[in-house]
């Protein structure tokens, strides 16, 4: 388990937003031609060594808005005591699954099972449907995409979008739409403490295809599908370049 260094070089691009010229996609292809996929269950160790089993889904997970929570809301309605080990026994209320943490933000609760803290809708390896996020299975199980069905951070992750506005020499502005890595920092001054972290770990950089490939549906919807196909386009150029700055420290042939 060999997790490389936060800052190393890496290669952007920057194109406008053909669905949108008030945009400019700023896109990180060292990250985005990776190697890394989500290795839950396939020898993620989880971000705290008490909590080896439940990954990244330890903490609860905060709202966007309140139409996130309130899209999740709708899906939590929907799950059955056959997907939620954790599920109440009765019809759920929102005490069951929403809390506040210190600071008055609403998140999906948090809770200690057996010693290990996690999400209330983190399912256990002992659960008979298996381990892992309920509102995840539902989606599978309704022949839908986890993102539909799952709070905005969890399906993000570990991509992460950010938004900046630029002015130019000449007094015009647009919206910079950054698309990276969420690497430790992104969880703020706490990322440092994780007792793991996967995004720059070699163990989690073992996809057949890259980050961009993988991750498309993800994708599409933080920047739309003409971005998306127009982001694919440079992933594919760069590549093809082969150069050093197209590989990811954390890939198996860097």
């Amino acid at each position: 388990m060999a997790e490389v260094d936060l800052d190393f070089p890496r290669a952007w691009v920057e194109f406008v937003n053909p669905a949108d010229d008030s945009e400019v996609l700023r896109c990180d292809l060292t990250w985005l031609t990776s190697s890394f996929t989500c290795i839950f269950g396939s020898g993620c160790a989880g971000i705290y060594a008490d909590s080896p089993d439940v990954g990244c889904c330890t903490l609860g997970a905060h709202f966007a808005d309140k139409a996130d929570q309130r899209r999740v809301e709708g899906f939590v309605e929907q799950l059955t005591p056959d997907l939620w080990q954790h599920h109440p026994g009765r019809p759920v209320k929102r005490k069951d699954w929403i809390e506040k943490d210190e600071d008055g933000e609403r998140k999906t609760r948090a809770h200690l099972v057996d010693g290990q803290r996690s999400c209330v809708f983190a399912n256990r390896t002992d659960f008979h449907a298996g381990a892992g996020c309920a509102l995840h299975g539902l989606a599978l199980q309704q022949g839908r995409n986890p993102l539909e069905t799952k709070p905005d951070v969890c399906w993000q992750l570990p991509i992460r979008r950010t938004f900046r506005q630029v002015e130019r020499m000449d007094g015009t502005t647009y919206t910079e739409v950054c698309i990276t890595e969420y690497d430790r920092r992104g969880w703020g001054a706490g990322g440092h403490d994780l007792d793991w972290y996967c995004s720059g770990n070699t163990d989690a950089h073992v996809g057949m295809e890259p980050v961009y490939v993988t991750n498309e549906p993800e994708l599409v919807e933080l920047m739309g599908r003409k971005a998306y196909d127009e982001l694919v386009r440079h992933c594919e150029a760069h590549l093809r370049s082969r150069s050093a700055l197209a590989l990811h420290p954390a890939d198996p042939c860097s």
